[in-house]
């Protein structure tokens, strides 16, 4: 389950970026740049991180649709997508 980002906001920051620095997880600029290779013609609006699962979700816009991309913090795999 996803927190609500207005609940979420600084906290998930700091446990990303604490993850991060320890090496748990990659970082964000680089799944970034991996995902965004796949996402020609959409516009990214902004990552999400949940501590619980290492997961980030990344967020697209395309033609009036978002589109949800899930990614294993630890790998830097994409794990599941929402939307086209």
């Amino acid at each position: 389950v996803w927190p609500a980002p207005a609940l979420a906001g600084h906290r998930d920051q700091d446990d990303a970026y604490e993850n991060m620095r320890a090496g748990r997880i990659r970082p964000l600029p680089e799944i970034e740049q991996r995902v965004g290779r796949d996402m020609a013609g959409a516009s990214y609006l902004g990552p999400e991180y949940d501590a619980g699962s290492d997961r980030y979700r990344l967020k697209y816009l395309r033609g009036g649709s978002v589109i949800w991309v899930d990614v294993d913090g630890r790998t830097g795999r994409v794990v599941g997508h929402r939307g086209r």
